[in-house]
């Protein structure tokens, strides 16, 4: 027993992402399907056995199991399973397994509402604009919509084909796997895993109107928001719960505060918080970028330090000067940019669609507001910049002199001399 899955060494090739070790997996996919063939074989040697023709007459018989070896383990010493496997006194005629269908409620979904209304973008890509009602028990609002819009066009719709204002307070799971070219706008709040699996559509958050707190003082959403969020963007003007983007993978957010474990596991995308973090911060990330303001200056007792560094957000021009572009960050449009670029716009764009007094304060004293910002980069994002850049070095074909630079052929030189030579007299 090896232990090392965790460690990019797996002897055998299969828990690694190096090269050379992976060379040594010698698994193929026939091996799979024939190993599952000798299971079907033998479990249904075994059915014979007990006299079972269908997996559905084994459902709840636990009168067939074999206790006896797991009993008489040590380990099973003073457990007593009599009432896991009680049976109860029934018919023979009341079934023991599933035979009827679950109502999931899903044609009373809200989503119902919204594809209905939605219907000429999703047909003819037509604009489409309207305002609706939310509340907590709406849950995974904009799933079903996004299924039916990547039915339609696999690829998504242009942005802000579809624009849904909403007030209230979304359920769990608020525009969980938004497609690209839906935007919502949403006025209140929002439960745990909003934004999860976000694929490509937009998610913007700010609180009420008639709210008179302070947004960076007050949970806007709830935790393990954009969980696994592949593309899109989000906004929320308010703090976000525990787990703030955990396992992003592309997808851009920016918010006023996190709590603890924020950008835990994150592969990939942007992350800006201009607000206080938990503790834990960037805890196995190993992609992406994330800009957190320390205004206190303790952010980096609260940042998990095992796989980021923490680097100083510079000006164009320093950044230009002590760091090659090959390592810079990619932006929205997806081509690498100086760090102050994909800062300042993503503040602005938060500022556009939430109203966020914060981010108007900071882009108000910019060159002092960028000084306070860390940047958390992952050192192996880093490290595979570094050799995607030397790779395209390598790549690149050696200069050649260009034509007619070059000085005539020394043979062709002496046969003009000898043609002018002129004989000694004798």
């Amino acid at each position: 027993m090896m232990r090392k899955c965790h460690l990019n060494t797996c002897p055998v090739g299969v828990a690694t992402q190096d090269p050379v070790l992976r060379a040594k997996f010698q698994g193929k996919p026939e091996h799979v399907v024939n190993f599952f063939f000798f299971v079907a074989e033998e479990a249904r040697q075994i059915m014979a056995q007990l006299g079972i023709r269908k997996f559905d007459d084994l459902i709840g018989r636990a009168d067939l199991l074999d206790t006896k070896k797991g009993i008489e383990h040590w380990k099973a010493k003073g457990l007593d399973f009599a009432r896991i496997f009680h049976l109860p006194a029934a018919p023979a005629e009341v079934p023991r397994r599933q035979v009827e269908v679950q109502d999931h409620g899903l044609a009373r979904a809200l989503d119902v509402k919204l594809i209905e209304k939605c219907k000429p973008a999703l047909e003819r890509g037509e604009k489409v604009q309207f305002m609706h009602e939310v509340r907590n028990v709406n849950r995974t609002v904009g799933a079903m919509l996004s299924g039916e819009l990547v039915r339609h066009h696999p690829e998504g719709l242009p942005d802000q084909t579809i624009f849904i204002q909403m007030e209230g307070t979304g359920g769990q799971s608020f525009g969980a796997f938004l497609a690209k070219g839906i935007t919502f706008y949403l006025i209140g709040d929002a439960n745990d895993y909003t934004g999860k699996g976000m694929s490509g559509g937009r998610i913007a958050i700010r609180p009420s109107i008639e709210f008179r707190g302070d947004a960076m003082k007050n949970i806007i959403v709830g935790n393990t928001v954009l969980y696994g969020a592949t593309s899109g963007e989000a906004f929320f003007r308010g703090v976000a719960g525990e787990r703030f983007a955990v396992r992003l993978s592309g997808a851009t957010a920016v918010v006023e505060g996190t709590g603890d474990h924020g950008c835990e596991y994150m592969t990939g995308g942007t992350v800006v918080v201009l607000g206080e973090t938990g503790r834990n911060f960037a805890a196995g990330m190993s992609g992406g970028v994330a800009y957190v303001y320390d205004a206190d200056g303790q952010f980096a007792s609260r940042c998990n330090t095992s796989m980021v560094s923490l680097e100083r957000v510079l000006s164009p021009a320093e950044q230009s000067a002590t760091t090659d572009p090959a390592l810079w960050h990619k932006g929205k449009e997806g081509t690498p940019e100086s760090d102050d670029a994909i800062l300042k716009k993503l503040i602005e764009d938060h500022h556009k669609w939430t109203g966020s007094l914060q981010a108007r304060h900071l882009l108000d004293q910019w060159e002092w507001s960028r000084s306070r910002f860390v940047k958390v980069f992952p050192n192996e994002y880093k490290r595979a910049l570094s050799e995607l850049a030397a790779k395209a070095a390598r790549a690149q074909p050696a200069t050649t002199e260009p034509a007619g630079s070059a000085t005539p052929a020394p043979a062709k030189a002496k046969a003009s001399e000898k043609k002018t030579k002129v004989s000694p007299a004798k």
